[in-house]
């Protein structure tokens, strides 16, 4: 975890070219943009530039996000870039949430070969997942009372986006709503995914939920999708922006507690595993759900559950990514399927629950 991963096969000056080429079509023939960068710490499925727009009437610091080409193994089979566009969007607007500013949002593909939207470029710091923030570093080495305000705030993010009511017109853009048809879908994802290599241990990991499912899931309501710090940035330990909200849906608060709390969770072993502490009182879960309970009313359920399903989303993920890496040579493939998943030992030790 220590390596660049390759996220993009695009050449950046073309795409410099492509886009400013569009933002005149947008803004006016005098519209510039700056050089193109792509981030060097998280982010590994929507492809990421950074560049600035130039125009009579305005400067503005911009992040586009495109769907990554075919030829760079995308990490998930379809990306609904105007989903989340809208999404992103509601949440700013009806939610308070710091979600940037969108700007706009491109359907045609001919520009840049592919739809994409453009948000403006929030300031900040974000705990970085590689090395991860567990590691060291300014979250990592800052006082307990900012840590502990860093993790009240970001649970405050994930209780606001749930305690907003939104439409059903509003939310359609996120298909069928409900538990069952999040984890239809991530079966129909594995599937996609590792269909012709199996990984054993997430099939088994599938058959345990079944065999634990919950006797009464909890109501559904507007989940963030990869509620995780890695995906906040902040300012004085403060939230400032609320990104990729590529894997939003409509189902059980669990969802993103469970989230939040196992991405931790994965950082820290990890770092445990490498002969170093991490943060071993950060983001404990009765601390977060006490937390939540607290701002919400609504007592978390069934974590157990939310727990394991946590592990085999985040292990269909890293399976396919490590599979990115064998595929451009950063790695060789290993004789053991299971072993695509870094994780492998967290959930075969769920498995025993």
């Amino acid at each position: 975890m220590t390596e660049q991963m390759r996220t993009s096969t695009r050449d950046l000056e073309k795409l410099r070219e492509q886009v400013a080429g569009w933002l005149r079509g947008r803004l006016g023939e005098h519209a510039t943009v700056s050089e193109l960068s792509r981030p060097s710490e998280n982010g590994l499925s929507s492809e990421t530039l950074f560049f600035t727009a130039t125009w009579s009437q305005g400067r503005t610091r911009c992040v586009a996000r495109l769907a990554p080409a075919v030829e760079a193994v995308p990490v998930f089979p379809s990306y609904d870039l105007r989903a989340q566009f809208e999404i992103m969007r509601l949440a700013r607007e009806k939610a308070g949430i710091p979600a940037p500013r969108a700007l706009w949002f491109e359907p045609d593909p001919g520009p840049l070969g592919t739809p994409f939207f453009v948000m403006e470029r929030a300031d900040g710091d974000v705990p970085p997942d590689v090395l991860p923030y567990t590691f060291g570093g300014w979250l990592h080495d800052a006082a307990p009372a900012d840590r502990r305000r860093l993790q009240e705030a970001s649970v405050a993010i994930v209780a606001a986006l749930h305690e907003t009511a939104f439409t059903p017109e509003e939310l359609s853009p996120l298909g069928r709503p409900g538990l069952r048809a999040h984890v239809d879908r991530q079966r129909a994802y594995y599937a996609w995914a590792h269909g012709s290599r199996p990984v054993p241990v997430l099939e088994r990991a599938f058959d345990w939920l079944e065999a634990h499912w919950p006797d009464a899931p909890g109501p559904d309501v507007l989940c963030w999708g990869d509620a995780r710090i890695g995906n906040l940035m902040f300012r004085d330990f403060t939230p400032v922006a609320v990104l990729d909200w590529e894997m939003a849906a409509i189902a059980p608060r669990e969802l993103d507690l469970s989230w939040m709390l196992f991405l931790h969770r994965f950082f820290q072993d990890f770092t445990v595993g490498g002969g170093l502490p991490g943060m071993p009182d950060f983001m404990r879960r009765d601390d977060v759900c006490r937390q939540y309970r607290e701002l919400t009313g609504y007592e978390p359920r069934d974590l157990d559950f939310y727990e394991m399903y946590a592990a085999l989303r985040h292990g269909i993920i890293m399976a396919r990514i490590w599979q990115r890496r064998i595929h451009f040579g950063e790695q060789p493939a290993p004789d053991d399927p299971d072993d695509l998943v870094l994780h492998r030992a967290t959930i075969e030790e769920l498995l025993t629950r």
